[in-house]
């Protein structure tokens, strides 16, 4: 391997850098293979005697000066250090790199010609020496040097000619917000006014050809800027706001200050080439990229300990933007869907790990769903509990306070004390414990008086055998058991003990609870309500997370009693008569509506199954939901022709909630029906598909259906030449493929011209799907984990950091069979031994095979 004994770094260990840095001046000079830059730093001791260390990986270094005199530094494969004088001075130096071959896409690369950066977490140290660390912040001024006709940097413009320009970015900032793009690029242009009357020029930069797929995200930016201003009281701070689409990148996008660059996927869209989720998720990176300017740029985080304090927070907040701009309550579903099937098997496996980390030995691992999506709900918590006013006035001391300062989880909270008067001591320890808290629930009653009993309990996890009581808001309200109608209306009973009661007086009847009401707290509740219970909350309940859940529960007995043959039999009646009622009433909007209808992935029923003490079967599983959504089909028979013509939307394509909401609707009618009709109404719809939503959907049912062939051509030969909707045919084809073809599709298309080793997007559309195809990919005979491993091995050499983030495919191979496991096992140790294997993924290679 790579590193033999890799370093491992402790939150404990932090100490402040030694010198302020007080300026910092960059010259590029581009070329493919041999790019110079050249660098020009003031330093200030903050005491005597230090030596100056700097970070710095694959760099030629030319020359090196201090104070104008040369000096030869003690150079190795991280860095430098040299002897610094104990007064001010300035560091210069000139190093080489070669961006066309950095295949990695972390610091300077290129990406069809066009020149990029990716300098989060640590890639600005492949750029040139500096001390590559959040906690140094300092004022950039950068030159770009190339005859390519866009050249563009952080900040605001400077002078600029030809064959050069010049970018100043008044805000300090560290390293990792550094950004560079040059190249043969169009820009769609807007304006917006800030609230204080200030203008700014907007630019989204993209390939010719794609100007036309450029209108939803300026508008998306511009609704974003407005929405920070109106309800944080944020408003943008250049004069200046660029966006870049790039084909290769590792993540969705990135927040370098004034110059965000976005994965192509995150940002171009068309009704033509664009479903309703894209629009969405579009929506949603753009706002979650653009709020990053107060909650990582303006206030950023110590060091990469503190990852969640930017990341939770800003998820918080575009989560938030998302509800208002379309249903609060089915967003809601979404995420709380989204974390139980990604966070929860993080959170309860070898790779789980604190919201906030003690130690790490590669940072890009630690970009997790627990980081950012379970750092996020903690945040939602806290707000919870102190209130939609305290927190307003929390964030105002945040923003005030820590203006231009590189932060900590203790900063967070001590604002939060400090504005309302809590002890968030205990409250913390979300934030240094890890797992996910399973709550029981017991209820009585008695003259009048309804009780009910919480206990919580967190598993063992890697290096955290006990666990101590967190903090848990749990909300809510209880129901009359004859009407419906909310008897108590939602309460915040605050948790904070092992086991803790709650007693709510002057009931006439035994009254029905609804729990976890607006999914208020990251936890596994267990209650012993009766399928009866379950289907009364999915028709009465009026809060729209606990109904959609109360379905989630009754449609999860009826999976586990197919998913486990010789288990007891369970009467599927209630779940389909109760979601019967829901779909068609016609009050409820569309988009909660198509949600009810959704099924828990295979993945996390056998999750289920798993906790239960029984081994799953991936195979009994695909069979069990197969046979489940035929019933479903079944029960709905009478009413899948009203509500698919009813949902259809008239007119040119919108990307609004409604709209979208009754295409997600109808789409779902669209699925049920091709089980009773075998396909006719899906090839109906993609022929006179107007836009990807509606064509991709009936693409999807016709493969299912194991039809559609003609059109599975006719999509290809359309649409060849757009990079991102090819990416959308590739791995159409994967989910859709029944289990026993899966990992022969997923060969054959790899094998396809178009298939691209070093695109990321493109690796994920096709070994992503396949890794996400459960019974595919835990087929028994292990054919799934080595077809996964074959590729990861090929792909280390070239990109780390999504290789190893592919890797957490194998985070649950325990769960099955010792055949399955055996199989797993094994394909995990050839990646482990694979020669010169990364850094990144060597360390969760060996935290999947020692959790």
């Amino acid at each position: 391997m790579r590193d033999a004994a890799p370093q491992t770094f402790y939150l404990r260990d932090y100490t402040p850098y030694p010198f302020e840095v007080e300026s910092v001046h960059l010259t590029f000079r581009l070329a493919a293979t041999a790019t110079r830059v050249i660098s020009k730093i003031a330093f200030t001791p903050k005491g005597t005697g230090a030596a100056l260390e700097m970070h710095g990986e694959m760099l030629d270094l030319k020359w090196a000066k201090i104070d104008g005199q040369g000096v030869s530094p003690e150079i190795t494969e991280t860095g430098l250090s040299v002897t610094a004088p104990d007064a001010p001075f300035v560091w210069e130096c000139e190093v080489e790199i070669s961006p066309e071959t950095n295949t990695a896409l972390e610091g300077l690369y290129m990406s069809n010609g066009m020149y990029c950066t990716q300098c989060e977490a640590e890639g600005f140290r492949k750029i040139t020496y500096y001390p590559d660390r959040p906690d140094v912040m300092s004022v950039f001024t950068v030159r770009i040097e190339s005859d390519l006709p866009v050249l563009l940097s952080n900040g605001n413009k400077g002078v600029q000619g030809e064959g050069f320009a010049e970018w100043h970015d008044p805000w300090p900032k560290p390293a990792y917000l550094f950004a560079l793009v040059a190249g043969a690029l169009v820009n769609h242009p807007d304006r917006f006014t800030t609230a204080s009357g200030r203008e700014v020029t907007l630019n989204i930069w993209v390939r010719d050809g794609d100007l036309q797929k450029c209108a939803f995200g300026m508008d998306a930016l511009k609704r974003s800027m407005r929405w920070d201003e109106e309800v944080y009281g944020r408003e943008y701070d250049l004069d200046i706001f660029n966006i870049v689409a790039v084909d290769d990148f590792n993540m969705g996008a990135m927040e370098n200050k004034g110059l965000n660059i976005f994965n192509s996927s995150a940002v171009l869209a068309s009704p033509e080439t664009s479903t309703d989720m894209n629009f969405e998720r579009i929506e949603a990176i753009i706002a979650h990229e653009y709020f990053h300017n107060w909650t990582g740029n303006r206030i950023t985080c110590r060091d990469w300990f503190q990852l969640c304090l930017k990341e939770g927070l800003t998820v918080f907040r575009d989560a938030q933007f998302t509800s208002d701009m379309r249903s609060a309550s089915v967003k809601r579903i979404e995420d709380a869907r989204d974390l139980r099937a990604r966070q929860y098997p993080e959170d309860n496996g070898p790779l789980s790990h604190p919201v906030r980390p003690e130690s790490f030995q590669e940072i890009n691992n630690f970009y997790t769903a627990t980081i950012y999506e379970k750092g996020s709900e903690v945040i939602g918590m806290l707000k919870r509990l102190v209130g939609d006013e305290a927190y307003g006035k929390a964030l105002d001391l945040y923003f005030d306070r820590h203006d231009g300062h590189a932060c900590t989880i203790e900063d967070w909270l001590q604002v939060f004390e400090d504005a309302t008067g809590r002890d968030l001591s205990q409250f913390k320890l979300w934030y240094s414990q890890s797992g996910t808290p399973r709550v029981t629930c017991d209820s009585s009653f008695a003259d009048g008086t309804y009780t009910l009993t919480f206990t919580q309990m967190t598993r063992p996890t890697p290096g955290q055998d006990t666990k101590d009581p967190k903090v848990i808001p749990i909300a809510v309200g209880l129901l009359n058991r004859d009407t419906g109608a909310e008897v108590v209306p939602t309460q915040i009973l605050e948790m904070t003990e092992a086991t803790q009661s709650f007693s709510f007086d002057g009931l006439t009847v035994e009254p029905v609870p609804s729990l976890l009401r607006d999914f208020s707290a990251p936890i596994i509740l267990e209650t012993q309500q009766s399928a009866e219970d379950q289907a009364f909350l999915l028709a009465h309940d009026t809060d729209a997370f606990t109904r959609w859940d109360a379905g989630r529960d009754l449609a999860w007995m009826s999976l586990l009693a197919l998913a486990q043959p010789g288990t007891a039999t369970h009467n599927d009646a209630p779940y389909l008569e109760g979601i019967r009622a829901v779909v068609t009433d016609r009050n409820l909007e569309p988009a909660f509506r198509a949600q009810i209808l959704s099924l828990p992935s295979q993945s996390e029923i056998a999750g289920l199954i798993h906790d239960m003490g029984s081994t799953p079967d991936p195979d009994a599983i695909y069979q069990a939901v197969e046979t489940l959504r035929n019933r479903m089909a079944e029960a709905l028979q009478d009413d899948l022709a009203s509500l698919y013509g009813e949902n259809q939307v008239a007119g040119p394509y919108s990307p609004d909630a409604v709209a979208a909401g009754k295409r997600a609707l109808a789409g779902a009618m669209l699925s049920l029906t091709t089980r009773r009709d075998g396909g006719v109404l899906a090839a109906e719809q993609y022929a006179r598909a107007d836009n990807m939503t509606l064509q991709l959907g009936a693409l999807s049912q016709l493969i299912q259906a194991g039809k559609g062939a003609d059109e599975v051509a006719a999509f290809y030969a359309q649409w060849k030449t757009d990079r991102l909707v090819i990416d959308k045919w590739f791995g159409l084809q994967i989910a859709g493929a029944a289990p026993e073809r899966a990992v022969n599709i997923a060969q054959s298309l790899v094998a396809h011209p178009d298939f691209a080793l070093t695109n990321p997007n493109r690796f994920r559309s096709v070994i992503g799907a396949f890794g996400t195809h459960h019974a595919g990919f835990h087929a028994a005979d292990g054919t799934g984990y080595g077809f996964i491993a074959d590729w990861l091995i090929q792909l280390d050499a070239k990109n780390p950091q999504t290789t190893a983030r592919m890797s957490t495919l194998f985070q649950s191979f325990r769960r099955y069979d010792e055949t399955r496991q055996s199989h797993a096992r094994a394909a995990l140790e050839r990646i482990a031994g694979t020669r010169d294997l990364s850094r990144d993924t060597s360390e969760m290679v060996a935290r999947l095979l020692g959790g």
